[in-house]
């Protein structure tokens, strides 16, 4: 199996963070067997309707899908072979590209080809048709374009501001400070947040500090887990094995002894 990550074209480097295809050469994946890690990002997956079949906590998926923000782990399964085509967004991309609600995607996805139908759009017909992965990127990239044109008015430079400062702090910040960095009351902060981003400034932060220390089990930067706690402000080992269970629906040390991660926070076990 072989996975591949493309940069976006000029048009869409603001919202999206890469292209990634994942080709699996005719080999026949195991069903169930597969966990969406909570990152904080929204996406997009188109996966060959003739190659397999994907399923979420059970519930059959369409061949193209936009997913929003997960405030936890989710259970993917594909029955068949990978031939897919997914996409990051930045987290406050939905509204921009979408024209709609994030929070109306948190924990859940909406089909792409209802989407492609109000702009009397053949997408998933045309994605399937293509010839080569990267035709099917340019399709994707002319059609979210498309969408960005009509909808890029919904933005909003507070929440972009609060975004980057949330992850570039690794999710360890005083939101009550940013709050009135950005001159709102809590409720309207948290109201504008989960609408741009589909999830609370409060939980997009533990989301964010839980990647930094998945980071650091990446790169086995650490010598005992505590300190991975420890560096990333958990009071204890025992808060980060819960967190980290909460997102990655497996324990740090399971974590790194069973998974593969197949696409980045998309992991399978040994």
């Amino acid at each position: 199996m072989k996975l591949r990550q493309i940069p976006p074209p000029d048009t869409l480097k603001n919202h999206i963070r890469y292209f990634w295809v994942f080709e699996g050469a005719g080999e026949a994946i195991p069903t169930g067997s597969f966990k969406a890690i909570a990152d904080g990002c929204p996406g997009l997956i188109f996966q060959h309707p003739d190659k397999g079949v994907m399923y979420q906590n059970s519930k059959r998926l369409p061949p193209a899908f936009v997913y929003g923000t997960a405030s936890r782990y989710a259970e993917i399964s594909l029955e068949g072979t990978f031939n897919t085509i997914g996409i990051f967004f930045f987290p406050q991309a939905l509204p921009a590209v979408f024209g709609i609600n994030a929070g109306e995607l948190t924990d859940t996805c909406m089909d792409l080809e209802l989407i492609a139908r109000r702009q009397q759009y053949p997408l998933v017909e045309q994605l399937a048709e293509a010839p080569s992965s990267q035709h099917r990127i340019a399709i994707l990239s002319d059609f979210l374009y498309l969408l960005l044109q009509q909808n890029n008015c919904f933005e909003s430079s507070a929440i972009q501001h609060a975004v980057n400062f949330i992850v570039q702090a690794k999710g360890s910040v005083s939101l009550k400070e940013l709050q009135e960095q950005l001159q709102l009351s809590e409720r309207s902060f948290e109201r504008k947040f989960k609408q741009y981003v589909g999830v609370t400034p409060k939980l997009f932060a533990r989301i964010n500090r839980f990647q930094a220390s998945l980071h650091q089990l990446r790169q086995n930067d650490f010598l005992k887990l505590s300190d991975v706690a420890y560096l990333n402000d958990y009071a204890d080992q025992s808060h980060f094995i819960r967190s980290f269970r909460e997102f990655a629906g497996l324990s740090p040390n399971q974590y790194q002894k069973k998974a593969v991660e197949l696409v980045e926070n998309f992991s399978g076990l040994r």
